[in-house]
């Protein structure tokens, strides 16, 4: 398979060319001949004209590349590799949502033939490739894992708005149904991940691996966020004493922070649903999510706190809320938690603008049904800096002046701005 890859005999697909698949695929169509799939024609048809609707990749990234945009199924059957990147997020009630992931898996089953292989990247509970997907692609498909057809799985670890840890400088995990199939996924994944890879001794352990990443640092991070609670009752700054700790040499340097996004606000999800269908209530990660998932509410509700020392009349007050993406310097709204913080105001009847230079407004307003403003207005009573991106890390005094009142108020969430805020009453978690 690997050799005939490299001759451009057999073709590699990527299903789902989202800030995983894309770069995957693009990677690849270096080396060998490689068909995008994505469901969304507008989407492919950005691809084509050299635009990551991501905003991940530039356009060079895109040139020189042996590749074929497509939504259309047929063209798929064309391929003997296939890796699925698809989107697994979690539903109203963080319950799994698979139905991405297993329409992914009935897409491979209309397509697969007798020799190919089938690796998710997608992040999964453990046993979901072979006990979910798998399922459905024998099912589709009337071929046999093993016997027909190969299985493998290789998590991805795509950082959006990481321009250092690329793909191809993070080793590689990658899993195979038997010694056969990790030889091969793993030479595969070899041709463009020049940092190598780890071969998991199982399909289930490279699973578990990628959810315990996110896990991992979400209970850091939470760790991080009830510290800066208990700090802010003994009125020091938690930044200060992280500062102060992080000077030993083996002090973990988290920080605390709105946690969003598709991979440490979701994936312990994952974890805990699996562990709560085979009896197990996992509580120590099930309390960092809580802590994380309340933290809009607590900034929401300590800033009006504030306002209301201030004599401020609620109802009158207006407050600027600046970024309202998922993490600094990308324009990935899902799974904001800036939205927590924008509708907690409001519910005070706190008048609320927003800003972002990255986020698209017609996206945020379908998404969540809010407006952003494309700048900001004059005589606010607070502002709320949400998110770090690069234009606002180094604001100043100066910079304040023009959008708030004497008296007003600037809330850091980050706290990259506490040495250059003096003239305004200012607080960070």
């Amino acid at each position: 398979m690997v050799e005939e890859l490299l001759k451009k005999e057999k073709k590699l697909a990527v299903i789902g060319l989202g800030y995983v698949g894309l770069p995957i695929a693009l990677e690849f169509a270096k080396t060998v001949s490689v068909i995008g799939f994505d469901i969304s024609q507008k989407r492919v048809e950005m691809m084509r004209n050299g635009i990551d609707p991501s905003e991940e990749l530039d356009s060079t990234e895109f040139e020189n590349r042996d590749i074929q945009f497509t939504a259309d199924l047929e063209d798929l059957k064309a391929a003997n590799f296939f890796i699925v990147a698809v989107p697994t997020p979690v539903d109203d009630h963080n319950v799994p949502d698979l139905k991405p992931v297993l329409a992914a898996s009935r897409t491979i089953g209309k397509v697969i033939k007798k020799g190919d292989y089938v690796v998710y990247e997608s992040t999964v509970y453990p046993g979901c490739t072979e006990e979910d997907c798998l399922p459905v692609i024998e099912k589709v498909s009337g071929l046999k894992m093993g016997k027909d057809f190969k299985l493998g799985y290789s998590p991805e670890r795509i950082n959006p708005g990481d321009k250092n840890h690329t793909l191809t400088k993070i080793v590689k995990v990658v899993s195979g149904c038997d010694e056969e199939s990790l030889d091969i996924v793993a030479r595969t994944y070899e041709i463009v991940v020049k940092a190598g890879v780890h071969r998991a001794s199982s399909i289930k352990v490279a699973e578990a691996a990628k959810i315990i990443e996110n896990t991992q640092r979400d209970l850091n991070i939470a760790l991080m966020n009830e510290l800066s609670h208990i700090f802010s009752l003994m009125g020091i700054n938690t930044y200060e004493v992280l500062e102060a700790a992080g000077t030993k040499w083996n002090f973990l340097k988290f920080s605390p922070g709105l946690v969003g996004g598709h991979c440490i606000g979701v994936d312990p999800y994952y974890l805990t649903y699996k562990a709560a269908s085979l009896g197990y209530t996992p509580e120590v990660i099930l309390a960092g999510r809580k802590t994380n998932d309340g933290m809009g509410a607590y900034i929401s509700k300590k800033l009006v706190q504030q306002l209301i020392k201030k004599n401020k009349q609620i109802p009158q007050t207006r407050v600027l809320v600046m970024g309202a993406t998922f993490k600094e310097n990308v324009s990935d709204i899902r799974n904001s938690k800036v939205v927590d913080v924008i509708k907690e105001l409001i519910n005070y009847s706190v008048n609320v603008d927003v800003i972002d230079p990255f986020a698209d407004h017609e996206d945020f307003h379908h998404e969540y049904g809010i407006h952003l403003v494309k700048e900001a207005g004059k005589e606010y009573d607070a502002v709320v800096v949400a998110v770090n991106h690069e234009q606002y890390s180094h604001l100043k005094d100066a910079d304040f002046k023009k959008v708030l009142k004497e008296d007003g108020i600037i809330v850091d969430v980050k706290g990259t701005l506490r040495k250059n805020v003096k003239a305004f009453d200012y607080w960070s978690l």
